[in-house]
Formats: C-alpha cells, structure tokens, sequence
C-alpha cells in the first residue's frame, strides 16, 4: 500500500511479516558510491594530478572558476561511470558523488562544470599537449609496474591493435569502415607485458579516423 507520494510499505509474507517501509525523499541522492574506489586509486597512483601537470592554462585567471585538474578529473571520473558525453554534466554537475571526487563537500559544495565549460576544455587541448599526456601515460604504467617486478623483467612486449568505437551524428573523423560495417573511429591501443604474463596493460591510445587501413602501420608520433 502506499502511504503517500514518497512513502511506500511493502509486505512480504513469505519472507518476514513486518512491513517494510520504503521512503523516496531524500533529495541528494547518487548511483555512483563505487567511484570512491576510483578516487582511492588515484589518490595511490596520482595520475590525474600527473597528466594535468601536461596541459597549459591560458585561461583569464579572473574568470576561472574550474581548475584544469578539476575538469580533468570531472571528464575522467565520469567517463570511468559509464557517461561519456559532455551533456551529462547537465546531471551530474550537483551529483553529491561525483563532487565528493573532486574535493568537495556533496551537499553544500559548489557543483561541477557545466557540458560548455567542459567542451571548451576538450577543443582547447592542442597536440603537444596530447603528446605529452600520452607520456605521462606511459611512465606512469612503466613505473607502477617497474616497481612491481623491483626491476627483475627479462622481456617487454609491445602490442599495437587497432579497435572499432562506433559514431553516432556527424562527428568529426567519423568515416564508414567496410570491416566493421559501420561508421567509427579506429583507435589504435597499445598494450604491454612483462616475460610470460598473460596480463597485457594499456599503456597508450591514438584517435584515428574510421576508415585508416591497416597500411598506415604503427606509425610515430612526436610533438613539434
């Protein structure tokens, strides 16, 4: 039965037979409490802070109100929950979570940037500045593994594989790939292993359009 708009009790007579009482009034509420498991993580391993140190902030200082480790980590967080447009800031910008990742408090804490301040953000970033986040990718699995192993590695293998990411509207570099009959983008990953592991990890990742063939190879890329 339901008591009122945001009350409701539910029996269950084969299980127990004192009601349970459901209340839906809480009005700061989140689905997303695993992502603290995410927040412990990066607080180990610094890689938000590290690849943040990579880009340059030639914003007004004046009219900042979002530091570029904190979009940063707003885009990565998000993306690690499963929501990889922009526009779901719209949602997720007074999410008490998803601010309690950034530092600050889920209830009174000002709310995250808006789907504009983060697309901004994203087409701001030029092409040394990706060169060096890839870097900082890089050292940053060669190291935590480096320390792993304590140094003791025979062998290192490097694996480069190209992967179909589906498009959806006009996106730019967004090409129809008769492989994988769809329309896509075909980033290459790469991964690396130590001696006889099975694990493989990722270590980098290069966008490329969605119709590159497999005659473009492994193909270098340095900052100017």
């Amino acid at each position: 039965m339901i008591d009122d708009s945001t009350t409701q009790c539910l029996l269950f007579p084969d299980i127990f037979h004192k009601p349970l009482a459901l209340q839906f009034d809480q009005r700061q509420g989140s689905s997303d409490g695993g992502a603290l498991l995410l927040k412990a993580a990066d607080h180990r391993y610094g890689l938000i802070a590290c690849m943040a140190d990579c880009l340059r902030d030639e914003r007004q200082a004046s009219k900042v109100d979002h530091s570029l480790q904190e979009l940063l980590a707003q885009r990565v967080f998000s993306i690690a929950c499963g929501y990889p447009d922009a526009n779901d800031a719209a949602r997720l910008a007074s999410d008490p979570i998803h601010k309690l990742l950034l530092d600050r408090d889920p209830g009174t804490g000002r709310d995250l940037a808006s789907q504009p301040t983060l697309s901004r953000f994203e087409n701001a970033i030029a092409a040394k500045e990706l060169y060096r986040l890839g870097e900082a990718l890089a050292a940053s699995v060669i190291q935590r593994h480096a320390e792993r192993l304590r140094g003791r590695v025979r062998r290192v293998t490097l694996d480069l594989d190209p992967t179909d990411d589906p498009t959806h509207g006009a996106q730019q570099l967004s090409f129809f790939n008769r492989h994988y009959d769809t329309w896509c983008y075909l980033p290459v990953m790469g991964f690396v292993s130590f001696d006889d592991e099975a694990e493989q990890y990722l270590c980098a990742a290069v966008l490329r359009p969605g119709n590159v063939t497999a005659a473009a190879g492994a193909v270098g890329f340095c900052a100017d």
